[in-house]
């Protein structure tokens, strides 16, 4: 796939034609990966995670039917995301769809955590329309930067426990 920026936790897989797989695990117990996730105060703290780039919207209706809309300028201008929230199954499950902006097709995304001995298990299964929206994802660069995120999202994880306090911010974590 494309060249890691994170840690290189993150394995991407393509298990068909239309479907990216994204698995990881975290250092950290679901509750807090799931609340990392789902908290709009979390998820400014890792979802932006690229040097100079900033998050100017972070909305987040964590309900079936609820709606997500994340937006981020940086030095190629402003990219935004959007969804709807499908099934919600706390902390362990959600469905969503995910549109880049402004394009109309969509993607749905099936995100699974499993807690085994502390560590969370996580999954996403992202379906595309087609065999060409999967490649555009792939060759858009997004391994490198969801690499990069769920290794700020565990940091964040981390901040939230009260038995681990940790500095979880991008620009601490860059030093």
């Amino acid at each position: 796939m494309s060249e890691k920026r994170g840690s290189g936790k993150l394995e991407v897989t393509l298990p068909s034609d239309t479907e990216i797989l994204m698995t990881r695990v975290f250092d950290a117990p679901r509750r807090l990966v799931f609340e990392a996730m789902t908290k709009a105060e979390y998820v400014r703290r890792w979802w932006c995670c690229m040097e100079g780039h900033t998050m100017t919207v972070c909305e987040i209706d964590l309900r079936v039917g609820g709606r997500y809309r994340y937006v981020t300028v940086g030095p190629h201008g402003e990219v935004a995301f959007n969804g709807v929230y499908q099934e919600i199954v706390p902390p362990e499950r959600i469905v969503h769809s995910e549109f880049f902006e402004p394009h109309p097709d969509g993607i749905i995304v099936t995100m699974t955590l499993e807690e085994r001995d502390g560590k969370t298990y996580y999954r996403s299964l992202i379906r595309a329309i087609n065999k060409e929206q999967r490649d555009g994802i792939i060759a858009s660069g997004m391994e490198g930067g969801a690499d990069l995120a769920l290794d700020y999202l565990e940091r964040v994880a981390h901040s939230i426990d009260p038995a681990r306090r940790a500095d979880a911010s991008p620009a601490a974590a860059r030093g």
